[in-house]
C-alpha cells in the first residue's frame, strides 16, 4: 500500500473532517458574540464527495476519521454519513467530537457502527460557569450526555479549553472526576481561533502551568507513556481509575509527530491547524476531477505540511492575524 509522506518524513493516516460549521453552543473564545455566518447548505461538501474523499485516503493509508464540526449532530442525515463511512474498507477508527447537547439519542447506533472514540467538549462542569462560557443554558443536556458515556465501553476523553479568569477553578474537580471514573480529561491551552482576530503574545495558562496547579492539589502525577502521534502530555493521579493529558495547542510541542490534515466544512485542506488552507477539494470534485486527480493534488499539498504550527502560522500570505472562528476550522 501507498502512504502519504510529508516532506519530514511524517506518515499521514488521520483525517478531520469537519462535516458543518453550525453549532448551537456560542462559546466566546470560538466565535464573537454576535455569531458568524454560518456557510449555506450549497458550499458544504456533500456527503458523497466526503465518502469520496475518505474512500481515496483509506487506499494510501488514511486508517482514521475523525468527525468535527461545529457541531456535527446538528447536520441532516449524519447518521447516514457515519454508516457509509464505516463500510469503507482501510477505515478502522471513527473518532467523533461533540459538545454533548444532541449526541445521546444517536449513541446506540453510533456503538452499531463501531464508533468508541468521543471526545466530549465541556470546558466547566459548574452549570454557572458553563452558562458564561457558552453563553447557552445547556450543562444539565451536556452532562446526562457525560453521565451515560461514562457508563458505557467507550474511549471517552472530555476537553475542556483553559481560560484565565473563566474556569481555571475547575481544573481540580474535572481531575476528581477520574478518581472513579474511566475516562480522561484533557486540558487545552487557549488558541486564537476566536473569529475576530484576537490574539496574544504570551500564554500564561501554559502547559507547564497548568500541570502545576493540578499538582499544587492532588501531589506528584505519574506520567504516563504517550500514544504514538499523541497531541497531550498524559498523566494520572495515583489511585484514581482514570487519566487527564494537557494539550499543548498554543505551545505547538507535539507538531514533530504529526500525522493529520484537516478538511474544512467547505472543502478546504489544510495540513496544519495554523495555515490559511492549501487548495479546494470540493471545487476539483465539482469541477469534474478523477480519482487519480483528487489524490495528486491532496499528495501535493501534504508534500508542502509546515514542520510545525509556528513555520505555518509565520507563512500566512493571506492576512498574517488569525481571524477564522474554530467552528469553521474544524475543532
Amino acid at each position: 500500500m501507498n502512504k502519504l509522506i510529508d516532506k519530514h518524513n511524517r506518515v499521514v493516516d488521520y483525517i478531520r473532517i469537519a462535516v458543518t460549521d453550525k453549532c448551537n453552543l456560542r462559546c466566546f473564545y470560538c466565535m464573537p458574540n454576535e455569531g458568524i455566518d454560518f456557510v449555506k447548505q450549497k458550499q458544504l461538501m456533500s456527503y458523497e464527495e466526503l465518502l469520496r474523499v475518505a474512500n481515496v485516503l483509506s487506499k494510501q493509508g488514511v486508517s482514521k476519521v475523525r468527525i468535527t464540526g461545529g457541531e456535527p449532530f446538528l447536520r441532516k442525515d449524519i447518521m447516514y454519513f457515519i454508516k457509509s463511512l464505516s463500510e469503507i474498507k482501510g477505515i478502522n477508527k471513527i473518532a467523533i467530537t461533540t459538545n454533548g447537547t444532541h449526541t445521546l439519542k444517536y449513541l446506540d447506533e453510533l456503538m452499531q457502527y463501531g464508533v468508541r472514540n468521543f471526545n466530549l467538549s465541556i470546558d466547566s462542569i459548574d452549570k454557572a460557569r458553563f452558562f458564561d462560557i457558552t453563553r447557552r443554558d445547556m450543562f444539565d443536556t451536556v452532562w446526562d450526555c457525560f453521565e451515560e458515556m461514562s457508563k458505557r465501553d467507550l474511549d471517552l476523553k472530555l476537553n475542556a479549553v483553559v481560560i484565565k479568569d473563566r474556569n481555571i477553578p475547575d481544573l481540580i474537580p474535572m481531575v476528581a472526576l477520574t478518581k472513579d471514573r474511566n475516562v480522561s480529561v484533557r486540558f487545552i491551552e487557549e488558541m486564537p481561533f476566536n473569529g475576530k482576530g484576537a490574539n496574544y503574545q504570551n500564554l500564561e495558562w501554559n502547559y507547564k502551568k497548568i500541570l502545576q496547579h493540578i499538582e499544587g492539589h492532588f501531589g506528584t502525577a505519574t506520567k504516563l507513556q504517550d500514544e504514538k502521534n499523541s497531541t497531550s502530555l498524559n498523566y494520572k493521579i495515583p489511585g484514581h481509575q482514570g487519566s487527564f493529558g494537557i494539550i499543548p495547542a498554543y505551545s505547538r510541542t507535539f507538531c514533530g509527530t504529526c500525522n493529520r490534515i484537516r478538511l474544512t466544512p467547505m472543502g478546504i485542506i489544510k495540513t496544519c491547524l495554523y495555515d490559511e488552507g492549501i487548495f479546494n477539494v470540493r471545487d476539483l470534485l465539482r469541477a469534474g476531477a478523477t480519482d487519480e486527480q483528487l489524490l495528486e493534488a491532496i499528495q501535493s499539498a501534504i508534500g508542502q505540511k509546515h514542520k510545525n504550527g509556528f513555520e505555518a502560522e509565520a507563512q500566512r500570505k493571506k492576512n498574517p492575524n488569525i481571524i477564522e472562528s474554530m467552528t469553521t476550522i474544524g475543532g
